[in-house]
């Protein structure tokens, strides 16, 4: 069994193969892209993957690190990063207060 504490390089990481440490890379065995995968070979994809809430994490922090470095960790940033965060904080509010919209609707009642 592995022990994996929080701060630590994942186990596959060997600096001498894959050089600087980058956060939003999978150091894994690389598999299909989702976007690949047929479908009568779906079912077999899925049950590789591994649904660990530890792996769970891993995935989402690599998203996260994908995302900083496509719009906010860049040269020359742009208004997309801003328009993406007003849009997710309007949306979060909108599931918030929908109880209340609910409510006050205008109906005809026949």
């Amino acid at each position: 069994m592995v022990k994996i504490t929080i701060g630590d390089y994942p186990p596959e990481y060997k600096p001498e193969v894959h050089g600087p440490y980058d956060p939003a890379r999978y150091y894994g065995k690389p598999d299909t892209p989702f976007g690949q995968v047929k479908l009568c070979d779906l079912k077999s994809w899925f049950g590789r993957r591994n649904y660990n809430p530890r792996a769970i994490v891993q995935a989402v922090s690599r998203g996260y690190w994908r995302w900083q470095h496509k719009y906010t960790l860049v040269k020359y940033p742009n208004a997309v990063y801003i328009i993406q965060v007003v849009t997710v904080a309007q949306i979060i509010f909108y599931a918030i207060n929908i109880g209340k919209k609910l409510c006050h609707r205008k109906a005809k009642y026949h």
